[in-house]
């Protein structure tokens, strides 16, 4: 019988928002993990020039091939041949590749609760077993060696993701080379979703391959590169499994846009205005900090990079899906439930994406302020926690 997963309740919520802007509501969009960018002007330049000139079809660039595999040298250090870079149509069917090249139906894998939705419903669509590991406060929301340590039996991979979704925490090197090490021991196949790679405000993430050469490597172009609409990302496998990988892209996916990829490939020299996008990111990332706890949301995860953040609200909710629609019909911001990332403790926390311009966070603290002011409690059994400051200060460390 087919499985059956849980539904991204962010997409209802983002149906609701485009409703109300249908209707001429003033909406401020922070559902999603999208830049409100476009893609770098040179990329949209290079784009309209190949409509142009080029019938396209399927294709695979090899020139965007050599230019993803030599990043891992200029930022990792990092030696990748360029056939083990297999080009995808964004990062959600290079997770499909990876964990089909990897597991067969009944393999059990590890991820972090709270983490993205899809790794949770993609593992059951696939047939294969979650084995939710919870991350609070005292892991940072993420996860760490001493929990695969634990595990009993060793799991067949882990998922891991840094930065995350939705917390935005980083895993230091140490503890990646420590859970490298782990899996190494123990036989576990890794999966490193490095999709926020390059949107960091305290330290840098490194990648896995600088911990784990055989790891399997997920990234795309719609977060720090801008490009979301253009469903490119990219797959990096180790030798033995590159027949593998290609043979399920061609197979499910064909080849990705070829226009992306033209496109993509101006993009990884478009460095200035990226970062630009970093600049204003970190500015929104600071106004939510200040005004949050402000309103009574002072347990946040530590936002280490992407552009998240995942706040409690449990004393005012048992509820958090209701508690965003309440909060979109009021104010009309969009915000994601913690349901979708934790169906166990997620009910009590949502998440903001900061991935759009500075006016709009302003505006969007402006509308919700004395929404949380008034305190609307929303759910069956409110909690009536008392919500204390977390031992974590600005720069995600603890005080």
């Amino acid at each position: 019988m087919p499985v059956e997963i849980d539904p991204f309740h962010a997409i209802a919520i983002s149906r609701a928002a485009h409703r109300m802007g249908a209707e001429g509501r003033s909406v401020i969009h922070m559902e999603f993990g999208q830049p409100s960018t476009g893609a770098p002007a040179a990329a949209i330049q290079a784009a309209h020039r190949i409509l142009d000139a080029d019938g396209m079809g399927y294709w695979e660039s090899p020139q965007l091939k050599a230019r993803i595999a030599a990043h891992y040298g200029e930022t990792y250090g990092v030696a990748v041949d360029p056939e083990r870079v297999i080009l995808t149509c964004g990062a959600s069917p290079a997770f499909v590749l990876a964990l089909s090249c990897l597991f067969s139906p009944g393999a059990r894998v590890a991820l972090a609760r709270p983490g993205y939705v899809a790794y949770r419903n993609t593992l059951k669509a696939l047939h294969l077993i979650p084995v939710e590991l919870p991350c609070g406060e005292a892991e940072r929301y993420q996860i760490t060696a001493a929990a695969i340590e634990r595990l009993e039996p060793a799991p067949d991979g882990l998922i891991i993701a840094s930065p995350a979704n939705p917390t935005g925490t980083i895993i230091p090197p140490n503890e990646l080379a420590a859970i490298a090490a782990v899996c190494r021991r123990r036989g576990i196949a890794l999966v490193s979703d490095e999709i926020y790679h390059g949107l960091s405000y305290t330290i840098p993430a490194d990648s896995m391959l600088q911990h784990a050469p055989d790891a399997l490597i997920v990234n795309s172009f719609s977060k720090y590169f801008s490009m979301a609409g253009w469903r490119l990302g990219w797959l990096v496998v180790p030798d033995h499994l590159v027949d593998a990988a290609r043979a399920r892209m061609g197979n499910l996916f064909l080849t990705p846009p070829s226009l992306a990829q033209h496109a993509g490939l101006i993009a990884f020299d478009c460095r200035d205005e990226l970062e630009g996008h970093i600049e204003t990111y970190a500015r929104n990332r600071d106004h939510l900090l200040q005004a949050l706890p402000q309103m009574g949301l002072r347990r946040i995860a530590p936002p280490d990079g992407a552009f998240y953040i995942y706040a409690d609200v449990g004393h005012l909710t048992d509820d958090s899906l209701s508690f965003c629609e309440a909060l979109l019909h009021d104010t009309g911001v969009a915000v994601a439930p913690g349901l979708d990332f934790d169906p166990v403790d997620g009910n009590g926390f949502i998440r903001f994406s900061f991935a759009v311009s500075n006016d709009l966070i302003v505006e969007a603290v402006r509308r919700i302020r004395p929404w949380f002011a008034a305190k609307p409690v929303f759910g069956t059994t409110p909690k009536g926690v008392v919500v204390e400051p977390k031992d974590w200060d600005r720069a995600g460390h603890r005080t």
